[in-house]
């Protein structure tokens, strides 16, 4: 039978009595949310801090190859000190301003792409800036590429010696609440920097900056020149044709977050939970509806345009209940609960053909499936599965807190959100 879950994180401020809670109930915490990073992103920008940051004792370095991270075990990260990677990234990236980086911007460099995550306020080992204090962390791409290839593997084969291995695919996923979301950061900032290496505007190869959160068109390029034999003089770098990106205010490309709706669907009487497949689920496995808000158009009308889409129903009252970070590869899930219209309850798939299927399951047979039916698509159900039951996503997905909402009587007489 499949693996147990990790536990979820705890919602903000969970134990404080709130007006709010009493009368919308408690926040709903996703996994890959909580986070135990205060990412004081304006910090970013801050030289000082960067530098100062990156070289001290206790800083923590999450290892990426290809995305994968470097685990203990399926439940744990393992992290590097400066020490460890400074073969690969040197003393300090951040040694010279982002200024001077832009000057003298080589494309023919690869520069170890270095994420500036957080600081773990909780544990204070030294390290304070200002009225800043606590455990800095960094994400480290360690995928062999480039000029950096051989310093790459050598940290890679490091890493192995030790004992360590890399978590790949959606393995991640057993990580406990608080590394899953420091890992769901990293991952996807190193994702959104490893598709991003050219130009929208020219095409040109961009920089990364501003700690890895953002890329810029350097005006200029170093690639192929040097300083002429015993001179300090640089040679002139090369003039770069113009790019729209560096005029005006809008002069940087920012990381991407794609906002999708997932939802819980009940019949009019609220007796009975719309569930969909499509083929690449396994057998008996179902799930909520879901598809990709689309520009111009809110929150409430893209859950009632997908749900009709994908299976002919149409919705009234739709309400927000919470929101999963989604680093696969850069999704923000919003999760809501949504209500048929007493004529609306017709399924119908032929509008988008991706659902394989389609189907309103009472509330008892999703309540009994939410308890022994869950599990990942490439794992087993959990014990006491019965076989030919229901089969329902694990309580990782945000999917699982959507039902597990609906049948513990979110529609009740109690006043939510």
């Amino acid at each position: 039978m499949g693996a147990e879950h990790p536990a979820l994180p705890a919602a903000a401020h969970h134990d404080v009595d709130s007006m709010l809670s009493r009368k919308f109930g408690k926040e709903v915490a996703n996994y890959f949310s909580g986070s135990p990073l205060n990412r004081v992103s304006f910090l970013r920008s801050d030289h000082d801090f960067i530098s100062a940051a990156l070289t001290h004792p206790s800083t923590s370095f999450l290892l990426c190859n290809n995305l994968a991270p470097v685990a203990k075990d399926p439940a744990h990260l393992a992290y590097a000190s400066h020490a460890e990677i400074k073969t690969l990234i040197g003393e300090n990236p951040f040694e010279k301003t982002e200024k001077q980086m832009i000057e003298e911007f080589r494309s023919d460099v690869t520069l170890p792409l270095v994420l500036f995550l957080g600081l773990d306020e909780a544990r204070r080992n030294g390290f304070e800036h200002k009225q800043y204090k606590g455990t800095p962390y960094f994400a480290v791409d360690i995928t062999p590429k480039g000029s950096v290839q051989k310093a790459a593997e050598g940290v890679i084969e490091a890493v192995k010696a030790k004992g360590h291995t890399f978590l790949e695919g959606r393995a991640a996923m057993t990580l406990n609440a608080p590394e899953a979301a420091i890992y769901a950061q990293a991952r996807a900032l190193l994702d959104w920097n490893a598709r991003n290496p050219f130009c929208a505007g020219c095409g040109q190869p961009t920089l990364s900056i501003n700690a890895g959160t953002k890329r810029v068109c350097p005006p200029t390029d170093m690639a192929g020149l040097a300083t002429a034999q015993g001179s300090d003089v640089a040679a002139k770098p090369t003039e770069r044709p113009s790019c729209a990106t560096r005029k005006g205010i809008s002069n940087l490309c920012f990381p991407r977050t794609d906002p999708t709706v997932i939802m819980a669907v009940v019949s009019h009487d609220g007796k009975r939970v719309l569930l969909g497949r499509n083929k690449r689920f396994p057998p008996l496995f179902y799930s909520a509806l879901a598809g990709f808000c689309e520009p111009a158009e809110s929150v409430e009308e893209a859950v009632r345009r997908e749900v009709w889409e994908e299976s002919g129903i149409s919705l009234g009252r739709v309400v927000i209940h919470s929101t999963q970070p989604w680093p696969y590869p850069a999704n923000l899930m919003i999760g809501a609960i949504g209500q048929a219209l007493p004529d609306g309850e017709k399924i119908h798939l032929e509008h988008d053909p991706e659902l394989e299927d389609a189907k309103w399951y009472d509330m008892d047979e999703v309540r009994e499936a939410l308890v022994i039916g869950t599990s990942g698509l490439d794992a087993p159900p959990q014990e006491g599965y019965k076989e030919g039951g229901l089969r329902l996503p694990p309580p990782t997905a945000i999917a699982n807190q959507l039902l597990q909402a609906v049948v513990d009587g979110f529609l009740g007489e109690i006043p939510k959100i």
